[in-house]
């Protein structure tokens, strides 16, 4: 068996997690923006696509994001009690 060392391991489990794109929405929160994630689903009964909408809060350290952007954000520990996802670098 192959020893794996913390680095590695921290890595592997960044990797696994999924990442999430959407355009952001707001920015006026300190460190936090407003994220509107476009979904295509499927009715199960009638198998119609439709669209839903599902808007994120997601934490922004250097207040970088503005209005119109495109991120990709995944899941982290709750930074807040509203925010427990963090933009991709």
């Amino acid at each position: 068996m192959t020893k794996i060392t913390e680095k590695q391991s921290s890595s592997i489990k960044d990797a696994s997690k999924k990442k999430i794109s959407g355009v952001v929405m707001s920015d006026k929160m300190d460190k936090t923006v407003v994220v509107m994630v476009n979904t295509l689903k499927t009715h199960k009964k009638y198998l119609k696509k439709y669209l839903s909408t599902k808007k994120y809060k997601v934490h922004d350290e250097n207040n970088v994001k503005k209005v119109g952007d495109k991120i990709d954000f995944i899941a982290c520990r709750p930074v807040s009690g509203g925010k427990k996802f963090t933009v991709v670098k």
